[in-house]
């Protein structure tokens, strides 16, 4: 085989182009099982807008040296409270949807810093301990959705008239609005969203051509190299958390905002397995990620978990969709976690 053809592969990883060719043969035979082409193209897209931004959150912590993000749900819990605080004033429209970002922003800077000062006590440790991080946010909001002295008819419960409810509807507020602005209803939202990311994307890649983000990339880099140069190091890696908590805290509001639903309680449970399941797909490893790989990823995930559910019911004649689904995404979670080194 050509040497430059063998160089190609490698460069790319062998694991992302068997699983591009199989997303490619679902689409091949999506219209001979009776499925709709564009429409699986428009749900692929709707997919790939709403998740990509929580995909994006896990790039400052990866470069920061502070690992992969298993704490992401203390981030969406930030997003969540900035969500319905952004109901409880009756903000509607974009207004509602950006006064959702801005209240969460400060949470997420409380809620990073708390974070990222424990990663610092831990290092080496830190995917380990923040899964716990992660996974004990959401157990404590459990308790606080019910405590919180929220007012607001839509969002409480119906009986007793106090405690969130556990699926609150954004229909009425800001459901669809980054699709609403490019279309009256709403339906190109995957446009606006990924517009949206693309803006974030573009403000990330300029400030890691800052003086911080580069402190920042030095100490993911080579920690021993960044502190020789002066760079504090704790300080680079609780900044490296925060940016993290931020983004994942919109990147929730934008995913709420397309699903048309807020989720709390149990919900963030395990989001930050697809997550991280998507970048690892995508070509990065523990101490470097891209924009692109946030982009590779993505799209073949969620490609994936989107095409084979309906191509293969298509094929048995029977509904097994959410049963594959399931099989699907944990089997590549799985896949991508033992290549968390960043082996092709």
């Amino acid at each position: 085989m050509n040497e430059n053809i063998v160089k190609k592969i490698k460069e790319i990883g062998l694991p992302r182009i068997i699983i591009a060719l199989f997303l490619l043969s679902l689409y091949t035979l999506a219209p001979f099982v009776g499925v709709n082409l564009k429409v699986a193209f428009q749900d692929t897209l709707i997919r790939v807008g709403m998740n990509i931004i929580l995909v994006l959150s896990l790039i400052p912590m990866i470069q920061g040296g502070t690992g992969l993000n298993f704490g992401m749900p203390l981030g969406v819990e930030a997003g969540l409270l900035g969500a319905v605080l952004s109901i409880e004033l009756g903000l509607t429209g974009l207004l509602g949807f950006l006064g959702a970002i801005l209240i969460s922003l400060p949470i997420s800077i409380l809620f990073g810093y708390g974070y990222g000062s424990i990663l610092n006590r831990v290092k080496g440790g830190e995917m380990m301990i923040a899964t716990y991080v992660g996974f004990s946010s959401v157990a404590f909001m459990c308790i606080m959705w019910l405590v919180l002295p929220f007012k607001k008819p839509d969002m409480i419960w119906a009986y007793g008239g106090e405690g969130l409810r556990t699926t609150i509807s954004v229909e009425g507020y800001w459901n669809k609005i980054l699709g609403k602005i490019f279309s009256s209803s709403g339906n190109f939202s995957y446009i606006g969203e990924i517009v949206f990311f693309l803006l974030l994307a573009f403000l990330i890649k300029e400030y890691f051509k800052s003086r911080n983000g580069l402190a920042m990339k030095a100490v993911g880099s080579n920690e021993k190299f960044a502190r020789s140069i002066g760079v504090d190091i704790n300080k680079a890696r609780i900044n490296s958390v925060i940016m993290s908590t931020m983004i994942a805290g919109i990147g929730i509001i934008v995913y709420q905002q397309s699903f048309g639903f807020i989720q709390l309680y149990l919900a963030p449970f395990y989001m930050a397995f697809p997550a991280i399941a998507a970048i690892l797909i995508g070509g990065a490893s523990v101490r470097k990620a891209s924009i692109f790989n946030v982009i590779v990823g993505t799209v073949l995930f969620q490609g994936v978990i989107t095409m084979t559910p309906i191509v293969i019911s298509g094929l048995i004649k029977t509904d097994m969709s959410e049963t594959i689904r399931v099989i699907i995404s944990n089997g590549m979670i799985i896949y991508a976690l033992t290549r968390k080194g960043g082996e092709r």
